[in-house]
């Protein structure tokens, strides 16, 4: 097919409105049987290809919904719909012979039910296109394990893949940091904004009656609240924020100080300094009273009260009262 009739294949009509199969055929012209009929339009060709077949299952792997959006939801609601006989046959092509064909006809015929899908979530500020994306993805993975023996639609099998797959997208990409991982929290993230019947925040009233209703606990539904209602804040502040507002980013009071220099000299100093202090403490001790301290507080193994009363002949109560009194001792010269 030479460079100038596919120029003017692209260039007369409606693309929206190809029909790829039609294309194909066409392509498929030696150089010959063109020249034999210059004014052969391809692309009325196959308009009239597609008018005389009606709608047909087209091939649309050039086209994806973060290209042309409006272009796509066009041609997915041009694919024809799928009767139940035509499904079946399909799905146990796939099922039992592993047929790819009968596979993508299967996802084909249901791309406009994944569009439904994903507008439903469009309040939650992502790219509709991605939506549309994640829930192709779980529209082939529903088709990958349909059994057609079970007795059901397609699409009632797919909905769960489709939600699915979608939902994990949102979680992902909703906030820089992932505000719900568990199970309770996931479903709080996707009826929270639902369950409330006002603006502003839940009364204690309103937090029992949202955890009732969909099973968790209270405190969890406060802990989402919170989470939804928060926002992202720059580590490093605006890069045009004026000084003010750049000193009350995170990155000039959340500091790692663990490494710094100065930070581990001090540290080593007073470590240094209590364990000289304690040494000298100890030492202004009667004897009784270090033995004391050290079998309570400084050996390995530690030495019990009835222990230290038997070795020295006194009451259990007598030797709690003599640690008391050195402790407060070894204090107050640490102190001073």
């Amino acid at each position: 097919m030479k460079a100038k009739d596919y120029q003017d294949f692209q260039t007369d009509g409606d693309l929206d409105d190809i029909d790829y199969e039609a294309y194909e055929a066409v392509a498929e012209l030696d150089d010959e049987s063109v020249a034999a009929e210059p004014a052969y339009k391809p692309a009325k060709a196959a308009k009239s290809a597609r008018k005389a077949n009606g709608k047909q299952l087209q091939v649309l792997d050039t086209m994806v919904p973060g290209r042309d959006l409006g272009a796509y939801i066009t041609a997915v609601n041009g694919i024809a719909m799928l009767s139940a006989e035509e499904e079946q046959e399909l799905a146990r092509e796939y099922y039992y012979h592993e047929n790819l064909d009968a596979a993508r006809k299967l996802v084909m015929a249901h791309l406009r039910f994944v569009v439904h899908v994903a507008k439903s979530y469009s309040g939650y500020g992502l790219s509709e296109a991605d939506l549309i994306q994640e829930g192709t993805v779980g529209l082939m993975k529903a088709v990958k394990r349909f059994n057609p023996e079970v007795g059901v639609r397609l699409v009632s099998f797919a909905v769960h893949w489709i939600k699915a797959e979608i939902h994990e997208f949102i979680l992902r990409n909703w906030r820089i940091v992932k505000v719900a991982t568990t199970k309770a929290q996931r479903k709080l993230f996707f009826n929270l904004r639902g369950a409330k019947k006002r603006l502003g925040w839940l009364s204690q009233e309103e937090v029992n009656e949202v955890a009732k209703d969909l099973g968790v606990d209270a405190a969890t539904v406060v802990q989402m609240e919170g989470r939804m209602g928060a926002f992202d804040a720059s580590f490093d502040g605006a890069a045009d924020a004026d000084d003010e507002e750049a000193g009350q980013a995170p990155a000039y009071y959340i500091e790692d100080t663990r490494y710094d220099p100065a930070s581990s000299v001090e540290s080593e100093d007073w470590e240094k300094t209590s364990t000289d202090g304690l040494h000298v403490a100890l030492n202004e001790l009667d004897a009784r009273s270090r033995d004391i301290l050290t079998q309570r507080w400084l050996n390995d193994s530690k030495a019990t009260l009835h222990d230290l009363a038997a070795k020295y002949g006194v009451s259990a109560e007598r030797i709690r009262q003599l640690e008391k009194n050195a402790m407060e001792k070894v204090k107050a010269l640490m102190e001073a």
